[in-house]
């Protein structure tokens, strides 16, 4: 571990930088530390960085230590409402990626309009913990073919939970799937950490526009209204109308929206 400071030398009061844990900087002046970095791999491999810092002058010395310590490509995210923590990371290099809407979905069935919605004949929604792992993992794997054989996989919502490394399955517990008598046709996967999250919901291609993940959505929103839950929250990416059209036709409000940024 790397704990030597070092100045930018860009001032006579120079913030002091020093590495203080594997991908942990501390920015110190007088001392105090004024600013907080941090880098950590997603689950899907990229490398993320957060910076913490009340000055710019503060936030653009880290900005250049950790840039200078770490590999490229590099990526962050921030509240597209936090004009100058945005601006802080465009002044370190890093340009806008993609744009994700945060919304909030409504539970209640009279609220989505989903109380009466059925799967299409020949499927049955499986509750979570209730699928086979082999099929729930073929599935998985032919979605993410299909996906990633067209807009690509990182164009979908951000996998925040921690899995195996090379597993592509964050728990098969918190999966619920769509099946036909020989396989599974689509999933969603649900996660409560401080609020469920809607982290998935994806439909073979060639079982797309049968109403099956209406149908999934349904069954998942109605079993967290069950329990208690009066909302979710999910990420659709701007350019997935599809999705959009999706979630807002059962009600679900637009929040706040986060952007990426890759250098």
């Amino acid at each position: 571990m790397d704990t030597k400071p070092f100045t930018s030398g860009l001032s006579e009061n120079a913030v002091l930088i020093t590495r203080v844990a594997d991908r942990q900087w501390h920015a110190l002046d007088d001392d105090l530390v004024v600013c907080r970095g941090y880098a950590k791999h997603r689950p899907d491999g990229r490398l993320f960085v957060s910076i913490d810092a009340w000055h710019d002058a503060a936030f653009d010395r880290l900005a250049e230590a950790m840039l200078a310590a770490l590999p490229a490509p590099l990526y962050t995210v921030v509240d597209e409402a936090d004009v100058e923590l945005t601006a802080g990371w465009q002044r370190a290099g890093f340009t806008i990626r993609r744009r994700e809407w945060e919304y909030a979905v409504p539970t209640d069935p009279r609220v989505t309009g989903l109380g009466e919605v059925l799967p299409p004949p020949g499927v049955t929604i499986l509750p979570a913990g209730h699928a086979d792992e082999g099929l729930l993992r073929a599935v998985d794997r032919a979605i993410r073919d299909e996906v990633e054989a067209t807009i690509g996989w990182q164009s979908m919502p951000a996998e925040v939970i921690p899995r195996r490394e090379g597993d592509t399955i964050v728990d098969p517990s918190k999966y619920a799937v769509a099946a036909a008598p020989d396989r599974y046709l689509g999933l969603i996967r649900v996660v409560t950490v401080r609020r469920p999250r809607i982290g998935l919901v994806a439909v073979r291609a060639g079982e797309q526009r049968r109403g099956i993940a209406r149908s999934l959505l349904a069954h998942a929103l109605g079993t967290l209204h069950n329990s208690g839950s009066a909302e979710a929250w999910t990420e659709v990416h701007e350019s997935n109308r599809p999705a959009t059209a999706l979630f807002e036709g059962i009600g679900a409000r637009p929040m706040s929206s986060n952007l990426e940024l890759v250098r």
